[in-house]
């Protein structure tokens, strides 16, 4: 399949743990892969690399890279030393792209204004449990979101389960940084560069089922833009206060049965408390990557 781009196409696959997984996510993008592309696996442990260099054995275009084990962000750093592609895809070891997602994805990159491009979660949870409600809720809310903002030229950030950027544009990534996909993104509209958003672009992903693992991965997640390198940005997308403004009246809209709306209530709640969580750990106690990044169970 040729994608008319004058680059090299560059998959990295960040995973940990995750050999129950990283096969799936390896599969989904095989079929694919354009001429002169490579999938990179960055991973640790010996059980998912195990199943990795299986699939290397196979498939020339595919290569494991160890990961130093010091958080997400320096195994970013490893693979961006590594890639020979001039565009670069992210994705994780715990998800799958949909069977068409590779295209939209790097389209728009024709356009030489466009640094970064996201893709579309999609969540496969339940939508008839409370925590998979929550996940519909969310993704089609900032999908919503996101769709507007492209449509109207502003800025966006991009998903971390699926997203690409120019190579040239990101050198290094912070190693302390929570949310390595606002930082990317707003590293890249800094210097000029528009986020294009690809709602083809899907990629399918298991989100959490207990409230510890939901705090866990949210935590993480919205306190990357309670960070510096998010926070003192002129380009902000993310914030307690932008999200009450922008996703109350989103996420009302989203219930369709009085118990779905009880559970839209309970959102409400829950991110209040998840933003409280974020103040105190980020911006006062300032917790380092270590002590946030928890591994979410279940969600493999």
């Amino acid at each position: 399949m040729a994608y008319n781009l004058p680059t090299m196409l560059s998959i990295v696959i960040t995973a940990f743990r995750e050999a129950a997984t990283v096969g799936r996510a390896i599969e989904s993008f095989l079929p694919q892969l354009p001429a002169h592309a490579e999938i990179m696996v960055i991973c640790p442990d010996p059980e998912t690399t195990a199943v990795v260099d299986g699939y290397a054995a196979q498939y020339p275009a595919l290569r494991h890279v160890a990961d130093p084990q010091r958080g997400k962000p320096a195994a970013l750093n490893v693979g961006l030393k590594a890639v020979r592609g001039d565009v670069v895809v992210l994705s994780d070891g715990d998800v799958v792209v949909a069977d068409d997602a590779l295209a939209p994805l790097v389209a728009p990159f024709e356009d030489p204004r466009v640094g970064a491009v996201s893709g579309h979660p999609i969540s496969t949870s339940p939508r008839d449990t409370l925590l998979g409600y929550w996940s519909h809720a969310l993704t089609v809310g900032i999908h919503q979101i996101r769709q507007a903002r492209d449509e109207a030229g502003q800025f966006l950030v991009c998903s971390g389960y699926l997203f690409a950027f120019r190579r040239a544009l990101v050198e290094h990534v912070p190693e302390d940084a929570l949310a390595e996909d606002a930082v990317i993104s707003h590293h890249i509209a800094g210097q000029g560069y528009r986020i294009g958003y690809a709602p083809q672009a899907r990629v399918f992903v298991k989100y959490p089922t207990t409230y510890r693992d939901w705090l866990r991965q949210k935590v993480r997640s919205a306190g990357g833009s309670a960070q510096d390198y998010v926070r003192k940005s002129p380009l902000r997308m993310r914030s307690a206060w932008l999200e009450m403004l922008n996703g109350t009246r989103l996420a009302l809209r989203f219930p369709h049965t009085p118990r779905e709306f009880l559970w839209t209530l309970l959102l409400f709640v829950a991110r209040l408390h998840l933003w409280l969580l974020v103040f105190i750990n980020v911006r006062l106690l300032r917790r380092p990557l270590k002590a946030l990044w928890r591994r979410v169970e279940t969600t493999k």
